[in-house]
């Protein structure tokens, strides 16, 4: 049997099992399903009765390694994904082999959007806005009609409005395991604060919603840490009727270094949900990955924190109209198109303060795009992006 045979079958078996009772949806499907492993015993079984659970290791990871390279994109990649949950022994070998979002620049597992996105280059999604429910759907642009990604839901409160961020398209509230964060706003909607719902490491600072107070994660429930973890802070500046031209935004990653825009900079990268909410998932370690330096990365209170500003936008003689270059993936004039540049502020000067690392915009009624890359992650810059939708009373 020559490799290529041998690859396509570990390919059809791994989609017949996928049918049976192996489905990876956790934050990437369309179904009510929160599981990752919806029958693991079948999996296990099915696996222990085909010819692939005697293989050489060898052999083995030359085959997942051809896999891997193969399926680059979305919804080929679910193989891969399918892979690592097969049995302990293919899951460690797929923790070595996928690299991170940084590294390789594809999007694989459900930590992946925790995670600083591509150097130097873009990463293409879109937003979808559904009205009526208040929901924003974000997807990975790819072949088809696109990766689900994340969902978030609108929810107005008397004093703020909170924009609750999930992993599950079907279920976006606080309560579900697959709540990841939320975005809030003050009531004019000048100032937004961005709460992960999944600290990055065990000593992860936390801040009380009704107090300014810091405290040591050990020292708190559970209950309080879920969203109480502050990544950013986005403010706009007042511009009452607009006298003052478009919105002016500013971002202060509280998580990311100003260093990390450097040449080899680093900034810190998730390798696994800490929150008890995934409890329910104890089968997934391949939520881990050894390629990432996050391990290393201490939070230096001296070390300058990553501002992010808005793009000025160009006044337009012959259109009359302000203009800014998204490169073609802009295509509709909006007040909530922007491009995000790191700010004089952090020191930085020539192609590391022109470059941008977030850029969203409208081309549809409903839909518009998000583009991101390295330092900031898909969940930060969603938030970012949901900011621009809500309603500024003394922006504009």
């Amino acid at each position: 049997m020559s490799f290529k045979s041998i690859l396509q079958d570990v390919k059809g078996e791994l989609g017949s099992i996928s049918r049976k009772g192996f489905d990876v949806r956790f934050g990437y499907g369309r179904s009510r399903s929160h599981r990752v492993v919806q029958d693991c015993s079948v999996v296990v079984d099915a696996f222990k009765q085909s010819c692939w659970a005697n293989m050489p290791p060898e052999l083995l990871r030359d085959v997942l390694l051809r896999i891997e390279a193969s399926e680059t994109t979305w919804p080929p990649r679910k193989n891969v994904v399918a892979c690592a949950g097969v049995c302990r022994s293919w899951r460690e070998i797929m923790k070595e082999i996928v690299k991170t979002l940084e590294v390789s620049g594809k999007l694989t597992f459900p930590i992946s959007l925790k995670q600083p996105g591509p150097r130097g280059s873009l990463l293409q999604c879109y937003i979808k806005r559904n009205r009526s429910s208040q929901t924003y759907y974000l997807y990975l642009a790819s072949n088809d009609d696109g990766k689900f990604l994340l969902a978030a839901r609108k929810c107005r409160r008397p004093t703020c409005t909170d924009y609750i961020i999930s992993l599950n398209c079907d279920d976006v509230s606080k309560g579900s395991s697959t709540y990841i964060g939320r975005l809030r706003s003050n009531f004019l909607g000048t100032k937004f604060t961005i709460y992960d719902g999944h600290p990055p490491n065990a000593e992860a600072r936390v801040t009380k919603c009704r107090s300014t107070r810091q405290v040591n994660m050990k020292q708190v429930s559970p209950k309080l840490l879920a969203g109480n973890y502050h990544v950013a802070h986005i403010s706009y500046e007042l511009n009452v009727l607009g006298s003052r031209g478009p919105r002016r935004m500013q971002c202060v990653m509280d998580a990311i270094p100003a260093s990390s825009i450097e040449p080899g900079g680093v900034a810190p990268t998730q390798t696994e949900f800490h929150h008890s909410g995934l409890d329910s998932f104890p089968s997934i370690p391949f939520f881990r990955s050894k390629s990432i330096r996050a391990e290393n990365f201490q939070n230096d209170q001296k070390e300058g924190l990553l501002v992010l500003r808005n793009k000025a936008p160009r006044w337009h003689e012959q259109l009359q109209c302000w203009c800014l270059n998204f490169n073609g993936r802009v295509t509709v004039a909006s007040v909530k198109n922007f491009q995000l540049v790191a700010s004089l502020e952090n020191g930085v000067a020539g192609q590391e303060h022109e470059n941008v690392i977030l850029q969203f915009g409208k081309v549809g009624k409903d839909v518009f795009t998000m583009d991101y890359q390295y330092p900031i992650s898909a969940f930060q810059a969603f938030a970012i992006c949901l900011s621009s939708f809500d309603t500024k009373i003394a922006c504009e």
